[in-house]
Parts: structure tokens; C-alpha cells; sequence
């Protein structure tokens, strides 16, 4: 009997798996995708709509993805997909950055000596066959997380049209002005041998040798104060760079600083009174007395002796000076600092650079003459104690800039390279200052961004452009043979940029100068047809700057969104190119994620062995918790991740799952068009849950709009958790499983899951893509329904309600009396805790196992009754018990004096619903059941075979 009974019963019943096998499944959903066309798909569907453009910074092309990698991307397809939903047209075209050093390094590696007995342009075509491989290789990886774009056209800085963009970004700074070839001080990497860009840079700890090392001034030392006539006078400079001593020009002093005269054993040294204290500590010269005090500007064109060279020193002011260590004195070499450079430009020192492109020192003292400057460093220091001028030295680690490529220190060195002016004139303004204006202009998340980048263009210097390697594309000028000016000729500039787009930047080493410019193009100086070509390579941060012209044209994006380094990179250099050619920014907004680090706070590296391999992951446990991963955490903090991160995340997915499984298990036979049931006519709780889904749709869809990822995460998961699992699941399984299959009741239940389960889908298919089109493929609709969830559109909550016409005072859709349902459920919710804590003690004591085997007594005040009395046919249902008995209190108030008690459930229990009811036995024909089944019994036989 009992087996017969549990046929009549709606148990749940769906193909849609329990587990997921998402590294077996999320493949197949990829050939599913590519199948139907879906990125294209989803072009065509939004074709009329309004467009939203997320621009794609450019990974560079040399290796496989990391976690990094798959957070920036599974955020651009957060975005791409939340705005395709929320029905805007918003394409997505990947690039990436193939031209640089590093690969450059991989492939001198790679050909060793050979490279030696190659011409340019086969080396770069090894180059060009390295970046390709990992192009491929990081677009699969990108598509296998389940990121949608236009893969079979991404843009790459290597292919032939975007290197025709990039030499006409150039030209229009060329032809502007903006660009000048000069002597200056540049960041150098000697183990890479090339000039690097400040956003190249990084700071790291390093150990210097620092010394003080005493100059003898040569001028009259009364013109600095009548009490040092006659006196043997000095100054004590401090550095940490005792290479760049030979190259000493000068010594700088504040003009706003007191600076004191301190006699010991019969010699005078001038320092800064601020650094008296401390430089009588590191000297030696503990004891020194102060003999005469002086403003910095007494000391200015007053000469010294350089420590070895036969070389006269002058004194020079510079506010660049400071307190903050050493001696107040600064030695100034011209060539190997920018500060040292622009002194020596106002005094007419030498900046002569005797530094070679290795490193290596030339023109100098046996002692260091051919070392590299790090070498060099202790052979001075030897050498300034052999001429008696040392006066301390010790070992200091400081933040030192290093090249971002090799990781290794670098050096400023003055050589000629090629530079755009921040002070270029623009419309009556410099680049610079509108650069600044451009930014204000920006919407900035976080906020603090727009000050970051603010500080760094205000305080950057020209922006140096040129390369001296061979991957890359050529700074596209001609020299004239004749007077060594540049040629200035908007004709030979449309013929490079033609010559690029058909043939690439290859033919630049390829082809004579004549067969690049037109006949007939000559020196505009000197009238000379005898040119010759540049060689260095344009910086790679001018070429992924000037992606937005690649891509965009003369279209602003709406979104730049990458790491909180690139204020001072891409968001940087694409602001300048695009400032500086069309006076605009080239993003409305940009948008910088933290960096991931392991739960120690550290940052991932192999040497550690502490990353996380997304690609690892996703064939492990799915590409689906990586994506997960990223929605749960705030992007705009540092972010945490490991395995054990990636497992509880993986946790969650499952919860997530399964919700949907329940929904589509007890949807078994719905179809919507027949069976749905309007908001008016059903359940009050399930009226109250689409009530509390349309708040959560309106929460979701505005977190979508602000980029708000990890609340929508949090969000639904506490939905699942409190509102269904907890809550209305449990409430619901009697309705669903007991009733008729066709019964007002059971449809009530079941229009409400599946609009739930209509949202939930819609909701997180942009970050559950692989399972959002998974659950679209079980869910019933009404009428045809998009092939892919994402094609569809984000739910709304009128539409959750049931797409009532009537509005609220907000001028929403919203049916009539939910503000008093929603009131009521809020009170019966607090009733059903009451009642919950109470029948756990139950069960504690033994007076109950299961809930059913309880009748709840409650007595409440008139209120508290009223509202119960009310909903009296729900109670049992909400508490999950087979009784609930109602006595009113004659205490007055909302709530106050609420008592509640516990008891066995009177009469047997029910083989069918297993409820207990004292009338169980009382039909002759199915004596096992109560009354409820019995009914319904006679229902489900007489309706057997109708629902179609």
C-alpha cells in the first residue's frame, strides 16, 4: 500500500544533473557556442540597440594566462554580458600587446649567437612566430573560461593595420610639434641595453654602498662668511651611487637653507644646519665646532676641487635639495639624473654621458675605466680613500627603480632619444594641463583613482617614446643625409602609413628609403634627396595607447577597466595619445582591480610556488568556479586565492545548483501557458517570495549597473540560503508533493518557482555562464524562447510579478495589496522563529523527533491572533508541523506576551503526507491516510490522464 501511496505523490523528477561535471560538461558547452554562433549571435540580436563599449586593455602575448589574467578578463565579461542583458549592444574585441622586450628576450634565448648573423627582419619574424603561439595559446584559455568576444578578429599591435594606426598616432604628434629627439636623462637598463618609459619602472628594495665624500672648495672662502678666511674649506656631499662620481659636475645647495661651517682638526666642512647633527655622526667629525652660519645662496657659483679628477666644481642652487638625509649638498651629475640635468642645463654644465649602452664606464681613471657602473662602485670607494677624501661610508637598502622586464636595477643616463613635450601647445593649453582637464572629466571607481593619475601627469616629465631594439615598430622618420634634420613631409608620412597597412612594419627594414616616399620628396631645410631611415622602436605603452584608434576610431568608450598599475601605464599613455591627437580623453570611465594574493597577503610568484593556475582550476573543479571566484570577491581590494578558496567557492556553486535542480525537479509537467497562475489568485507565501525575488532583481540590477559583483554574489547566495533553502523550500514541499498534480494550489506553488527559477537563471547568467545555459536549456517558457540565455534579456520585477499593468506610485508594475503581504509575512516570519526556537527545545527533550510530530499551541495578543487567525489554514505549512492550535491573550500590544507550546501531534500519522490527524482510519477506502489524501486521492484517480 505504503509504495502505492508514494506513486500518487508529485516527487520531483528532472534530466537536469546533480553534479555538474563541469570539466567534463563546460567543452561541450563551448562546442555548443561556437556552433550556434554566439558572440555573433548576440550582435545580431542587439544590432539597433544603443551601444555600450568596454575597451580591452591588451595582455601581452608571452605565456600562458594566470590568475590575474582570468580576473581581468572574467570582469570585462561580467560587464560585456550584465550590458548585453540589460539590452544594450555591447561588442567585445580582445587584443593583445605582441611587440616588446621581453619577447624580444625570449627569442635572443632562443637563437644565441645566430641572431648575430640575422638581418632585422628575420629576427623579427621569429618574434612575430613567439607572440603568435601565445596569442593562440592565451585566446583558447581565455574562451575556455567562458569568455564571449570576437576571438576570430581580435585586434594584435603586431598585425599590419594596427601598425599603419600606430605610425599615424605618431605622425599626428609629429605634425603638431609634440615630438622632439634631445639629449636628456632617461631611465636605462643596461642588461637590456634600451631606454625604458616611467611606467616601465618598479620599485624594489636594494642594497647600495653610501658614501660622504668631501670636496675642497677652490674659491674665496671669506665671500661665503668673513669667519672662514683663511680656513682649509670644504663640502661633505652624500651618495648611494659612487659610480656616477667621474661624472660629478656640480654641487647643489637649497637657497632657502641655513647652512653652518663646522671646524675640526684644522679643516672646515659646510653642511646643511638641519644634517649637522647627522653628518658629524657618519663622518667622524663628532666634535667639529660651528664656526659661521650662512644662507644656501652664498654658496652659489662658489667652486671646489673634484675628489679625484682634475676637474673644477661649481656651486649651484636647486630646491630639489632636501633634509630628509645625507649632508644638505647634492652632487650633481648632469648625465645620469633628471633633476642633475635640468640644473646643468641653467648652469652650462657638460652632460657629456661616458656611460656606454651596457653599462660600462669609458673615458675615465684606470681604477674603473671598462667596469660596468655597479662594478665600479667599490673601485671608487677605494679610490676616494686613497686621496684622503672619504669621509664615511655604510650600506643602505632603500626602494631602487628596476626594470620590469628583467627585474634587475636601473640607471639614468643621458643619451638622445626621442620624446613627446608635455608642454606641447594644445588649443591655447599644453598637453599636460589638458591631459589634467580630460581626467576631471572621467568617472572614476575607485574614486581615489582620478588623484593617482592627477599626481602622475602632473608631475611626469616628457614622455621618452623611442627603443633601442629591434620588436617593435620603427619610430617612422627620415634623416637628411645633407644637414641631419628630420624630414618633415605630411606626403612621406601617408606613404609610411600606406606602406605599413599593406605590408607591415617589416618593410621598414625590408625596403630603401626610395622605395618608401614618393619621388621627388626632399629635405625641407636643404633641399637634399639623399635620406636616411631612423631605427630606434616606438615604445610599446605609445602602441597599446593608441589601441583606442585602432578599434574605436573616433568613438569614446565607455569602460577602461584594468589593474591599479595603470594609472601610470595604459590608462595613462592611452590618455595621452588620445589627448594629444584629438584633444579628448578615450574613456568615459575607467575602473582598477586590486591585485590577487595568496591568504598570507602575498603576492603570486612561481619562485614562491604559492599561484593559483586558472586554467588548473578549471580542468580540476571548472571554469565555472573561477568565474564564481571572481564575482565573490571585491575587485577593487586586493583579492585572496588558493585552492582551499577555490573549494569553498566550489561549495557554493553546488548550493547554487541544487536550487536550481529543486526548481526544475518540482517544474516536471509545468507548462506556463496553461498552468500559470496570476499574482491575484495565488498562495499568500507565494505572492510574499515573488515579492521578495522582484527585491531581489531590483537589487541585482542595480549592483550590474555599478559594477557591484561580489554583492550580487553575496546577495544571491544569502537568497538561496534564507529565502528558499531555509524558508520557502521547506514550506512549499508539502503543496508540492501532496497536492494534486493539477490542483490551484500546486500551480500557484509552482508559477511561483518558476518565475524564481526564470530570474535567478537571467540574473547570474553573466556570471554562471556555463550553468545559466545549462538550467535555460530545462526551463519551461512561454512561446519560443531564446536559444541561449544569453540572448535573452535581465528579468524586471514587474515581470517577476507577472507583467501586471498596474503601477504603483513609483510608476512600477505592481499588483494591489502588497505592501499589507509583505507586512503581514514580515510579523508571520518572526512568529515562525518563536515557534522554531521552541520546537528545537522539543526535540531536544525528546517531546518530538521530526516537526511533524508536533502540534504548536500558541496564545497571542488581539493583534498578533488577528493576524494569525487569518492566515490559520498556512500556519502548519509555515511551521512544518501537522497542528496548530490559536487562543487569543487577553494582553494587549504587537507581539508582546506571545506563548508558545509544544506538544505531541494528536492521531496517527498519515502513510501519504505522513502529517498526524486524529482522522486517519476514518475512510474505509484508504484507511492509511488522512483526510487531506483521501480527498485528493479521489481527485488525482478521477483527473488521471487529463494534463496533457
Amino acid at each position: 500500500m505504503a509504495s502505492e501511496l508514494k506513486d500518487t505523490l508529485n516527487l520531483p523528477k528532472t534530466d537536469f544533473a546533480m553534479k555538474a561535471n563541469l570539466p567534463q560538461n563546460e567543452p561541450k558547452r563551448l562546442e555548443f557556442w561556437k556552433k550556434v554562433g554566439i558572440y555573433q549571435r548576440i550582435r545580431e540580436a542587439r544590432k539597433d540597440a544603443h551601444k555600450y563599449l568596454l575597451h580591452d586593455g591588451p595582455p601581452y602575448a608571452n605565456g600562458e594566462i594566470h590568475l590575474g589574467h582570468a580576473l581581468n578578463k572574467s570582469l570585462k565579461d561580467f560587464v560585456v554580458k550584465s550590458k548585453t542583458m540589460a539590452g544594450f549592444d555591447a561588442p567585445y574585441v580582445p587584443g593583445w600587446d605582441c611587440h616588446g622586450l621581453p619577447i624580444e628576450i625570449k627569442v635572443d634565448e632562443k637563437l644565441g649567437r645566430k641572431k648575430l648573423e640575422m638581418a632585422p627582419a628575420q629576427v623579427r619574424r621569429v618574434c612575430r612566430e613567439y607572440a603568435q603561439k601565445y596569442l593562440d595559446l592565451q585566446s583558447e584559455q581565455f574562451q575556455r573560461i567562458g569568455v564571449f568576444g570576437d576571438f576570430e578578429h581580435p585586434y594584435s599591435t603586431m598585425s599590419r593595420e594596427y601598425e599603419s594606426v600606430i605610425a599615424r598616432v605618431f605622425f599626428d604628434f609629429w605634425q603638431n610639434g609634440s615630438v622632439y629627439k634631445g639629449l636628456r636623462p632617461v631611465y636605462w637598463c643596461i642588461f637590456d641595453r634600451t631606454a625604458l618609459a616611467e611606467a616601465e619602472v618598479e620599485y624594489e628594495q636594494h642594497t647600495s654602498p653610501s658614501v660622504w665624500v668631501k670636496y675642497a672648495l677652490t674659491s674665496a672662502p671669506e665671500a661665503i662668511d668673513p669667519a672662514l678666511a683663511g680656513k682649509r674649506v670644504n663640502t661633505i656631499i652624500w651618495t648611494t651611487t659612487p659610480w656616477t662620481l667621474p661624472a660629478s659636475m656640480a654641487v647643489a645647495f637649497h637657497p632657502g637653507y641655513e647652512y653652518v661651517a663646522l671646524e675640526d682638526a684644522g679643516e672646515v666642512y659646510i653642511v646643511a644646519e638641519g644634517l649637522a647633527e647627522a653628518t658629524r655622526e657618519n663622518t667622524g667629525v663628532k666634535h667639529a665646532n660651528v664656526i659661521a652660519r650662512f644662507s644656501g645662496r652664498k654658496l652659489e657659483r662658489a667652486t671646489f676641487r673634484h675628489p679625484f679628477l682634475d676637474r673644477q666644481i661649481l656651486g649651484v642652487l636647486a630646491d630639489y635639495v632636501t633634509l630628509e638625509q645625507g649632508t644638505g649638498a647634492v652632487h650633481t651629475a648632469p648625465s645620469h639624473g633628471a633633476d642633475d640635468f635640468y640644473t646643468g642645463a641653467k648652469y652650462g654644465l657638460d652632460p657629456t654621458c661616458n656611460v656606454d649602452a651596457a653599462g660600462r664606464m669609458h673615458n675615465g681613471l684606470p681604477e674603473y675605466e671598462g667596469k660596468t657602473v655597479f662594478e665600479a662602485n667599490q673601485p671608487i670607494i677605494e679610490l676616494l680613500k686613497s686621496r684622503g677624501v672619504l669621509m664615511g661610508e655604510a650600506k643602505i637598502t632603500h626602494s631602487y627603480p628596476h626594470c620590469w622586464r628583467c627585474h634587475n636595477p636601473v640607471i639614468f643616463r643621458a643619451t638622445e632619444q626621442w620624446f613627446i613635450g608635455m608642454e606641447s601647445p594644445i588649443e591655447g593649453s599644453t598637453l599636460r594641463q589638458r591631459a589634467l582637464d580630460e581626467v576631471r572629466k572621467v568617472k572614476w571607481d575607485p574614486s581615489w583613482g582620478e588623484e593617482r593619475i592627477s599626481n602622475m601627469v602632473a608631475s611626469r616629465p616628457d614622455w621618452c617614446i623611442s627603443r633601442q631594439r629591434v620588436w617593435g615598430v620603427p619610430i617612422p622618420i627620415f634623416f637628411c643625409e645633407g644637414c641631419n634634420q628630420p624630414l618633415r613631409s605630411k606626403e612621406a608620412d601617408q606613404a609610411v602609413i600606406k606602406l605599413f597597412m599593406s605590408e607591415g612594419a617589416d618593410a621598414w627594414y625590408t625596403r630603401e628609403v626610395k622605395q618608401i616616399l614618393p619621388a621627388g620628396v626632399k629635405c625641407q631645410n636643404c633641399g637634399n634627396q639623399n635620406l636616411r631611415k631612423e631605427f630606434d622602436i616606438i615604445d610599446v605603452w605609445f602602441e597599446s595607447g593608441s589601441s583606442w584608434a585602432a578599434v574605436m576610431g573616433e568613438l569614446v568608450a565607455d569602460m577602461y577597466i584594468e589593474g591599479g598599475d595603470q594609472h601610470r601605464g595604459w590608462f595613462q599613455s592611452s590618455l595621452l595619445c588620445s589627448v594629444g591627437t584629438r584633444d579628448r580623453a578615450p574613456y568615459r570611465m575607467a575602473v582598477t582591480c586590486g591585485w590577487t594574493l595568496d591568504p598570507q597577503g602575498r603576492a603570486m610568484s612561481k619562485s614562491l610556488g604559492n599561484g593559483v593556475d586558472p586554467v588548473e582550476v578549471a580542468n580540476k573543479l571548472g571554469a565555472e568556479i573561477v568565474r564564481l571566484w571572481v564575482a565573490s570577491v571585491d575587485f577593487r581590494e586586493d583579492m585572496h586565492a588558493s585552492e582551499e578558496l577555490m573549494r569553498r567557492v566550489a561549495d557554493n556553486y553546488r548550493d547554487i545548483r541544487n536550487a536550481f535542480r529543486w526548481i526544475l525537479g518540482n517544474l516536471d509537467g509545468f507548462k506556463p501557458e496553461r498552468d500559470e497562475v496570476t499574482f491575484e489568485q495565488m498562495e499568500s507565501v507565494d505572492q510574499y517570495m515573488l515579492l521578495r525575488t522582484a527585491d531581489l532583481v531590483s537589487d541585482v540590477l542595480r549592483w550590474y549597473e555599478e559594477f557591484q559583483f561580489h554583492r550580487i554574489y553575496q546577495r544571491i547566495l544569502a537568497f538561496r540560503t534564507a529565502d528558499l533553502s531555509n524558508f520557502y523550500f521547506d514550506v512549499l514541499k508539502d503543496r508540492l508533493y501532496a497536492y494534486p498534480r493539477t490542483s490551484r494550489a500546486r500551480r500557484s506553488g509552482q508559477t511561483a518557482i518558476w518565475r524564481i527559477g526564470q530570474a535567478l537563471v537571467r540574473l547570474l547568467a553573466p556570471m554562471m555562464s556555463f550553468t545559466a545555459e545549462e538550467v535555460w536549456e530545462f526551463l519551461p517558457s512561454v512561446g519560443e524562447k531564446p536559444d541561449s540565455v544569453h540572448l535573452a534579456l535581465f528579468p524586471t520585477p514587474a515581470e517577476v510579478l507577472g507583467n501586471t499593468d498596474r503601477l504603483n506610485q513609483s510608476g512600477e508594475s505592481m499588483p494591489a495589496g502588497t505592501e499589507q503581504i509583505r507586512a503581514d509575512w514580515e510579523r508571520l516570519l518572526l512568529v515562525r522563529q518563536e515557534v522554531f526556537r521552541h520546537l528545537e527545545a522539543a526535540r531536544k527533550d525528546k517531546t518530538i523527533g521530526s516537526g511533524l510530530q508536533a502540534k504548536v499551541s500558541i496564545s497571542a495578543p488581539h493583534e498578533t491572533y488577528s493576524l494569525l487567525e487569518r492566515y490559520r489554514d498556512t500556519l502548519r505549512y509555515l511551521f512544518i508541523v501537522s497542528q496548530v492550535e490559536l487562543k487569543p491573550l487577553a494582553a494587549g500590544g504587537n507581539g508582546a506576551g506571545l506563548k508558545v507550546e509544544v506538544s505531541p501531534a494528536e492521531g496517527a500519522k498519515c502513510e501519504r503526507c505522513w502529517n498526524y490527524s486524529t482522522q486517519v482510519g476514518n475512510d474505509p477506502e484508504y484507511p492509511t491516510v488522512c483526510e487531506r489524501c483521501s480527498e485528493w486521492l479521489r481527485e488525482i484517480i478521477a483527473t488521471s490522464g487529463k494534463e496533457k
